[in-house]
């Protein structure tokens, strides 16, 4: 299988260009055109799981935090990240990361631990907006059919849990052939009037390029007319966090599941409010900057990790803030990546590292 291939499954569920402007997400080394057998999942690419993947003969390593995130000026010796790029080239290993693009779809990161936990009616705790667009476009009545077709094959008319979604109106349309021009109806030099639909659709932004080649195809007209406006909507495929619910149950209770799921030594909070926990808000990895969103929420707790001294303070007893640590609420992407691999392609090999990479330990 081609690099390009195995990633194009991956992105298919989490796209490029979901990740956030900071992060660092994609091919990292490799050629898209190289052929890759075995992949090793990990979290963090470390000279261990180097090792295991040389070891394994796994050509490619998927990671969920990215090897290279910081600008490099050199490649030596002088850090394990340098080592590690020299080494991965050297022995000709593929180095995949999937991190905030995977943090933001809706069935990613977070999602998999709501799972486990067993949450219900999960929805995106904070969705983002910007990343839709509509498309507008002009076509003869007598192909309006296949041109909405085409736009909705390509990904178009999706809003929530409905498809084939669209806005139609009939018009009269203008327009004058002139010289080197081939058109589907009229006459060259005259005015032409001819019945059209204005066909409206919208589309998240990432698919633009896709969508237009198929109206373009499905379209009749020599020279198709179309906008493309961007939107301010919320999208509610794609954000931070999840929040869902469970059956009610008490406080210390749930904690204890969390940790027994997780595998945590120990779990920071902030004070018990002695009340039945049902509505529960999750982050996996940093998820700090959404405690207020988890708040006016109205989350009986917010569980995520690397919470400041102060964010325990400020929550006021209002929510149960959780802290279970980075590496444990992120450990169920592996699973993930593992999943939507084996999904598309059962018999493509694909390993899960015996390595815990988690660089914090417990007393």
């Amino acid at each position: 299988m081609k690099i390009r291939d195995l990633i194009h499954i991956i992105e298919e569920h989490a796209p490029l260009s979901f990740q956030e402007g900071y992060d660092n997400s994609g091919l990292l080394i490799g050629g898209f055109d190289e052929e890759v057998n075995k992949a090793l999942i990990c979290i963090d690419i470390t000279e261990d799981i180097l090792n295991e993947a040389a070891e394994k003969n796994c050509d490619i390593i998927i990671s969920h935090h990215p090897l290279i995130f910081k600008g490099l000026k050199r490649i030596t010796e002088s850090c394990p990240t340098e080592r590690i790029i020299k080494k991965a080239i050297k022995n000709n290993i593929a180095i995949y990361s999937a991190h905030t693009n995977l943090d933001n779809t809706i069935y990613g990161v977070s999602h998999i631990l709501a799972e486990k936990l067993g949450l219900k009616e999960l929805k995106i705790l904070e969705p983002k907006a910007e990343m839709l667009s509509k498309l507008v476009t002009f076509c003869p009545l007598s192909h309006s059919n296949q041109v909405r077709q085409a736009i909705f094959d390509a990904g178009g008319g999706k809003i929530g849990n409905y498809d084939c979604c669209s806005y139609n109106i009939s018009g009269e349309g203008s327009f004058r052939a002139l010289e080197g021009t081939n058109p589907y109806v009229g006459e060259k030099n005259k005015i032409h009037f001819e019945n059209e639909t204005r066909i409206e659709v919208i589309f998240p932004k990432y698919l633009e390029d896709n969508i237009v080649r198929a109206m373009i195809a499905a379209h009749p007209y020599e020279e198709v007319a179309f906008d493309l406006y961007p939107l301010n909507n919320k999208w509610n495929q794609v954000g931070s966090g999840v929040i869902g619910n469970i059956e009610p149950r008490e406080e210390i209770d749930f904690l204890m599941e969390v940790k027994k799921l997780t595998g945590v030594k120990t779990i920071k909070h902030s004070k018990l409010r002695n009340k039945p926990v049902g509505k529960v808000a999750i982050c996996g990895g940093s998820g700090s900057f959404l405690i207020n969103r988890a708040l006016k929420q109205k989350a009986d707790i917010f569980i995520t990790s690397d919470i400041k001294y102060h964010d325990f303070m400020d929550v006021d007893n209002n929510m149960i803030l959780a802290d279970i640590g980075h590496y444990e609420s992120e450990q169920f992407s592996k699973e993930l990546i593992y999943n939507v691999i084996t999904k598309k392609i059962p018999n493509f090999a694909v390993l899960i590292s015996e390595i815990n990479t988690n660089p914090v330990y417990y007393l």
